[in-house]
């Protein structure tokens, strides 16, 4: 399989283009909101690529090494999952020129950018839909999409019903790609983005497509013009289908997401998240554990630190284990500085860029965790073995080992301090060595007797031989 080894070694950082930063303003909306006003559904607050140029400082100096974008392409809603033209960036956004430096600037620093693309359904403002709508059962492009009869109700109130839609959606008309057109137009496009240098594509909804033939060409054209390119797909369950040399690369790992963030929440015993990590194992191949898309907020979902009630002790937790297990970690924009937000629109607001108003304390805690990840070959491309403890109640132990190396690591998921006691049988080390908690700087001796050490509330420790 055509794993990228790039993809374990990738430090994720996703971007919702319009709010990330307003780089150029005369290509601002007419709706255009303040930034930082409270996001909805239909305004714009002109973030746009000439601002993710302007601060690549920042992302650079954060230790990020990977870029997820969400749609950059023409569209209808601020979202731009509403796709109009798949070959042109959106005009609030930029051109492409903007786009082929973002893209140089990004390689030049060793950074890879992904791009989102739905390749499902697209917006009423799509060319071939439109002319479906002019034309009806006249138009050459009805055998485009899923039509049931003429004429297309597209715009009254409802669901969609004498055509499919995303979810009977009426502004999400469904591709029919059995079309060989539909397919030569988005294979076209993924081609056109691929050869002006992007390094992978993350797939919305891509079980809407229900045909392994389909996605087995897509990743037979991707591979064929880079190799290195990565593909992720928006699965949110586990399911082994999609992860294979006929799919794709590594999925948007929600299972681990909720598995981390739900015992925080009481809402889960804290051995959900190594039984996930256990079901996840045994569902796919290592080396797509290794290149899955872990991530603790999304677009989709509330931000880490509003699903955790502003607590910082749990949310550096989360992070912790989030950067400790396998897969590549993601941080979504704005959640390193603990910007809050609950379900979408609400998940979608403006970066903050008065530094006053951040929480420092988290973003060292996220660049610290960045930068002893990139020093460590067993967190980046190890084998996870858990140690079982009997005794200690909240607290997860398990190392990762990459060849002679390994790194230990201890997560107190409880309100309460924690006193860890390890054997040498159970630590795989021998007495004499040092064990440093790279978290904190604190050395350990290992003694005849193993190792005991004391986790602080909602505590981490990485522990590594010296």
């Amino acid at each position: 399989m055509s794993v990228p080894d790039w993809v374990q070694d990738a430090i994720f950082y996703q971007i919702f283009p319009d709010r990330f930063a307003n780089g150029n303003s005369s290509n601002d909306p007419a709706n255009v909101q303040p930034w930082g006003d409270p996001p909805n559904r239909w305004d714009y607050q002109g973030g746009d690529l000439r601002g993710i140029i302007q601060n690549f400082d920042y992302l650079l100096d954060l230790g990020v090494n990977a870029l997820y974008l969400n749609p950059i392409f023409h569209s209808s809603a601020n979202h731009r999952y509403h796709t109009i033209d798949y070959y042109h960036v959106d005009p609030f956004l930029g051109e492409l020129n903007d786009f082929q430096e973002l893209i140089d600037l990004a390689h030049r620093n060793g950074v890879r950018i992904i791009l989102d693309a739905v390749l499902n359904h697209c917006g009423r403002g799509f060319f071939a839909f439109n002319n479906l709508l002019e034309n009806g059962e006249h138009s050459p492009y009805k055998d485009w999409f899923h039509i049931k009869s003429f004429p297309l109700q597209a715009y009254r109130r409802g669901k969609a019903s004498n055509y499919k839609g995303w979810w009977d959606i009426k502004d999400l008309p469904k591709f029919n790609t059995d079309n060989p057109e539909v397919r030569e137009y988005l294979f076209g496009m993924t081609r056109f983005w691929l050869e002006h240098g992007i390094d992978g594509w993350r797939l919305d909804v891509p079980n809407e497509i229900d045909d392994d033939v389909f996605w087995s060409e897509y990743r037979a054209l991707v591979k064929s013009i880079n190799p290195q390119a990565y593909i992720v797909g928006e699965i949110w369950e586990v399911n082994p289908r999609w992860l294979d040399d006929e799919h794709f690369d590594g999925l948007m790992n929600y299972p681990l997401r909720d598995a981390i963030i739900d015992p925080l929440c009481n809402k889960a015993p804290f051995s959900l998240l190594l039984d996930k990590q256990y079901e996840l194992q045994a569902a796919y191949p290592q080396e797509n554990i290794l290149a899955m898309f872990n991530a603790l907020s999304s677009h989709d979902t509330k931000r880490v630190m509003t699903k955790l009630l502003g607590n910082l002790a749990k949310t550096k937790l989360a992070y912790a284990a989030l950067f400790a297990f396998p897969g590549a970690p993601a941080i979504y924009y704005g959640d390193e500085i603990g910007l809050r937000g609950g379900l979408e629109p609400a998940s979608r607001g403006a970066f903050p860029w008065d530094d006053s108003t951040w929480n420092h304390d988290l973003r060292d805690w996220i660049k610290q965790l960045i930068q002893l990840r990139k020093e460590s070959e067993p967190m980046r491309r190890g084998a996870f073995e858990p140690i079982p403890m009997q005794e200690q109640k909240d607290v997860l132990l398990f190392k990762r080992t990459f060849q002679e190396q390994a790194m230990f690591v201890a997560l107190n998921y409880s309100n309460e301090k924690r006193q860890v006691k390890l054997t040498l049988n159970e630590l795989g080390f021998s007495s004499g060595i040092i064990l440093r908690n790279v978290l904190d700087g604190e050395d350990f001796l290992l003694a005849e007797s193993g190792l005991e050490i004391s986790l602080p509330v909602f505590g981490a420790a990485w522990l590594k031989p010296q």
